[in-house]
């Protein structure tokens, strides 16, 4: 028996954003982070829209990227103290994967960390509050999927808290907000969508429910994406349409180690002065990995058919194999994304030498392929690495090598 969840009202088109006049309730917690919501007018209209409903509102702000676990402790305080019914989470990935951590915490105030990160294994909330996301980025779909990322600064690694009790009861896919969005968030945030439609497809957790989402999202992301990057407005709204709809995908497919090796390696470097954000890292190391991955007859199968889709052209699945990964490469030129950690610079920019310094990876290598292979993405990865192929596997990802094993 199969499982597929999303939430129960998606509210999408321009305008989405006063769906919250219809949520009830006595009190609404809103989670922000850096400012942009609040820039452009988005979180005084939201929390309008929430006065108009009824409710009392208050407001947590400043999530920051990459969010920690001391935000989230912090964050879970003020719901204690609140009460909320509603918890409402708007803009970047950050804040609403905050949030949805948040929530865990608030609704049961003794649970740790650790036990937040125990796969599937969070315990039945809704007995306090009800969440509604609202995405103001094209790439995570936190949206309508069962997982959250949080930091743990301490260890240089990011830690997926995965479990359908948080997916969030109301999504709000309002195009206006992804107008916000700089260049540089649009190329990071559309390469994490596109690889998370594409893992989505070949995942061992792959259905037919699931495949019909991954496969036309990754059709609209090929569509859009780099005219949106390029300023033509007309395109956010598909592209925040086309994240959504990977991310239902992946929320009950599942992902693969493009993942795993990005949630490892994205803060496993700090101490260098950067993070190596995480669309950037699926960009770099999705081609890497459709090569691995391709040695398993399925595998080669499933991304020859998304080659086929994508109108790639290739008379067998080796070639088409082939012509997907130097599609994928051409979108990181056409996105100023670099196609190795070697070469990706402290602003995500491709430079001669990159911030990660090649002695400093060779040594903390061993340590993050454990991580990598202990991380909640590799069970459902089409072919199960050993530590020493995901060590062979990242180093192709700093040095741009091939992949040959």
């Amino acid at each position: 028996m199969a499982r597929f969840t999303i939430p129960r009202d998606l509210y999408h088109g321009k305008g989405a954003l006063e769906a919250l006049k219809t949520l009830k309730g006595k009190r609404a917690v809103i989670c922000v982070g850096g400012g942009s919501m609040k820039k452009f007018g988005f979180l005084d209209r939201a929390e309008a829209y929430l006065k108009e409903a009824g409710m009392e509102v208050r407001l947590i702000e400043g999530i920051e990227p990459d969010p920690s676990v001391e935000t989230v402790m912090r964050g879970a305080k003020e719901m204690l103290e609140f009460k909320p019914d509603w918890i409402v989470a708007m803009g970047g990935g950050s804040p609403i994967d905050a949030a949805k951590a948040m929530w865990i915490k608030y609704e049961y105030p003794d649970i740790t960390f650790e036990e937040m990160c125990k796969i599937f294994g969070i315990p039945e909330l809704r007995k306090k509050a009800k969440f509604c996301a609202i995405p103001s980025t094209s790439g995570t779909a936190t949206e309508v999927t069962a997982f959250s990322i949080i930091t743990d600064y301490q260890k240089g690694i990011k830690y997926p808290i995965a479990d359908f009790e948080i997916t969030p009861d109301v999504a709000i896919v309002d195009p206006d907000l992804a107008e916000t969005m700089p260049q540089k968030l649009v190329a990071h945030t559309g390469m994490d969508a596109i690889t998370h439609a594409v893992e989505a497809y070949v995942s061992t957790a792959n259905n037919d429910y699931t495949d019909p989402m991954a496969i036309f999202a990754i059709k609209m992301i090929q569509k859009d994406l780099v005219p949106s990057y390029n300023g033509d407005m007309s395109k956010r709204g598909p592209m925040h349409n086309a994240q959504c709809l990977a991310g239902m995908a992946f929320s009950n497919a599942l992902l693969g180690i493009v993942h795993s090796m990005a949630h490892k390696t994205g803060a496993a470097f700090a101490d260098f002065g950067a993070h190596i954000i995480h669309g950037a890292a699926n960009a770099m190391y999705l081609p890497k990995v459709i090569a691995f991955n391709a040695k398993d007859p399925t595998a080669k199968k499933r991304y020859g058919e998304i080659a086929d889709y994508m109108g790639l052209g290739g008379s067998n699945d080796d070639e088409k194999v082939s012509l997907l990964i130097k599609y994928l490469r051409g979108m990181c030129d056409d996105l100023k994304i670099p196609h190795c950690i070697k070469n990706y610079g402290a602003d995500s920019y491709p430079c001669e030498q990159g911030f990660v310094p090649e002695d400093v990876f060779l040594n903390r290598l061993h340590d993050i392929a454990v991580n990598a292979i202990g991380d909640a993405c590799t069970g459902s990865n089409p072919r199960q690495p050993s530590v020493e192929e995901m060590e062979k596997l990242l180093k192709c990802c700093y040095y741009d090598t091939e992949v040959d094993f």
